[in-house]
C-alpha cells in the first residue's frame, strides 16, 4: 500500500500532538500459495537456462571474475561495488541489481549476505544464481520484472573471504583473526561490543553499508540447520526463551514467507512451520540480525539454508531448486508488504525526513531525506494506525 502524507507542522512524536497526521491501514492477507502465479515463467529448469554449476565452490579470485562478467552480461540491470576489505585485504564484491543501478530512488533495498562464517560457502554460489535468473527472466517473468523494477536488490556473495580461503587446517568460521563475525557486532545486552573501532574490517564494513544504504529488509546465509531465524538473539539474563522484538509479527510473517515458499523447511519437525525466534532456539550476541533492526531499521532474517554444513558441490543445483521461489518471494514481499510512501510538505512541497510512528509498536524509523520515503514492513491481516512527525 502506498500513501503520501502532506504535512503542515511539527510534533512531538511521543504524544502523536494534533499537528501529527495518522491513518488508520487495513492490511489484506496475502495467501502465499496464490502469489505462485507470479514465478510460473521460467520456474521449471533447476538453474537458468545459459549459467552451468561447476561441481566445485568457486575461489575468491573465480568468484570476482564471475560476478565482473555478469555486470558484462547484464548491465543495464546491474552494478558492481565493494563495501570494504576483509582483515587480509581481499576486496567484499557486492553486486546491486535493479532497472536503475547506481541511482537513487524512493523505492526500498533488500540485501542478501552469503558466506558469514567461512566454511559455510553455500551463499556464494546462491547469489550468483539468483542474478543470473533475474537476468534471463527480466521482462519475462512478472516476479523478476518486479524485483528488478520495484526493489534495489544487493547481494553481497561473502562477507569472510579470508575463512573461506583458509588453508591450514581448511575453512574457517571465523575470520583471519579468528573472530566469528555473527558475534562481533555491537549488542543491545553485551557491551563489550560497543567500541566500534574495535570491531573486525568485515564487520565495520557491514556496519557502514547498512548505515549508508538504508535498507529495508535483509538475510544472510548460513548452513547447519534447515530454518527462518527471526529477532531477538538474545535475552538480558541469556536464558533460553523466546526473546520477542516491537515487530515480532512483522518478523514472524517474512520468516513464514521464506519457509512457506521452500519444500522441506515448512514440513520441519524440529521447528514449527520451519520458523524459530533466535532467543528461543538458543541465545547468541554481538550478531547482525539484531544490529541491522536495531541501529539500521533494516528487518533481517538469518536463514540457515542447509542441515550439513559445506555440501558437496554437486548439490548446488538440487539446493537451488529448493531456495529459488523463497528467495524470491522473501525480496518481493519487501515491496507487495506493509505501507510504502512519501512525507511532503504542503506548503513547500519539499520531502521531509518524518518519523514513521506505527501505534502499538514501539520502534520506528524515519522517511529518507531526499524524497520522504518511507518503507514501514508489517504483517498483512491487522488493523494499523500509521502516523508522521516531522
Amino acid at each position: 500500500m502506498f500513501v503520501m502524507f502532506r504535512n503542515r507542522g511539527s510534533c512531538d512524536c511521543g504524544t502523536l500532538g494534533a499537528a501529527a497526521i495518522s491513518l488508520l491501514v487495513v492490511l489484506l492477507g496475502l495467501d502465499l500459495a496464490s502469489s505462485a502465479s507470479l514465478t510460473t515463467q521460467g520456474m521449471k529448469a533447476a538453474t537458468p537456462a545459459n549459467s552451468t554449476v561447476e561441481a566445485h565452490y568457486k575461489s575468491n579470485l573465480e568468484l570476482e571474475v564471475a560476478l565482473k562478467n555478469f555486470t558484462r552480461r547484464c548491465r543495464h540491470i546491474s552494478r558492481l561495488y565493494t563495501i570494504g576489505n576483509s582483515t587480509l585485504g581481499v576486496p567484499l564484491w557486492a553486486l546491486e541489481i535493479s532497472d536503475k543501478p547506481g541511482v537513487s530512488e524512493p523505492e526500498p533495498a533488500f540485501k542478501y549476505v552469503g558466506n558469514m562464517h567461512g566454511d559455510e560457502p553455500l551463499g556464494r554460489e546462491l547469489v550468483l544464481l539468483l542474478s543470473d535468473w533475474l537476468c534471463d527472466n527480466y521482462k519475462k517473468d512478472p516476479m523478476a520484472t518486479l524485483i528488478v523494477d520495484k526493489l534495489h536488490l544487493h547481494l553481497l556473495p561473502t562477507m569472510n573471504p579470508d575463512g573461506f580461503a583458509a588453508q591450514k587446517p581448511g575453512p574457517t568460521r571465523n575470520n583471519a583473526h579468528d573472530v566469528d563475525l555473527n558475534r562481533d557486532f555491537p549488542d543491545q545486552f553485551f557491551p563489550q561490543n560497543n567500541n566500534e573501532e574495535k570491531r573486525q574490517a568485515e564487520t565495520r564494513s557491514v556496519m557502514n553499508w547498512i548505515r549508508s544504504s538504508r535498507f529495508t529488509a535483509s538475510a544472510s546465509f548460513h548452513e547447519g540447520a534447515l530454518v527462518a531465524n527471526y529477532p531477538y538473539d538474545g535475552t538480558p539474563d541469556i536464558s533460553t526463551k523466546y526473546a520477542p522484538s516491537p515487530d515480532d509479527s512483522t518478523f514472524k510473517y517474512l520468516a513464514g514467507v521464506y519457509a512457506g515458499n521452500h519444500p522441506l523447511m515448512l514440513k520441519s519437525k524440529e521447528f514449527t512451520g520451519g520458523i524459530t525466534n533466535g532467543a528461543h532456539w538458543y541465545p547468541l550476541y554481538g550478531g547482525m540480525q539484531d544490529w541491522n533492526y536495531l541501529h539500521g531499521n533494516c528487518m533481517e532474517l538469518t536463514l540457515e539454508m542447509n542441515e550439513n554444513k559445506w555440501p558437496p558441490p554437486d548439490q548446488v543445483p538440487r539446493i537451488w531448486g529448493e531456495h529459488r521461489k523463497s528467495m524470491l518471494e522473501l525480496a518481493a514481499a519487501t515491496v507487495k508488504s506493509g505501507v510504502h510512501g512519501r512525507v511532503m510538505s504542503s506548503i513547500q512541497g519539499e520531502p521531509l525526513a518524518a518519523t514513521i510512528v506505527v501505534s502499538g509498536i514501539s520502534h520506528s524509523m524515519n522517511a529518507s531525506a531526499e524524497f520522504g520515503d518511507y518503507h514501514r514492513l508489517l504483517a498483512p491481516g491487522q488493523v494499523y494506525t500509521v502516523s508522521n512527525c516531522s
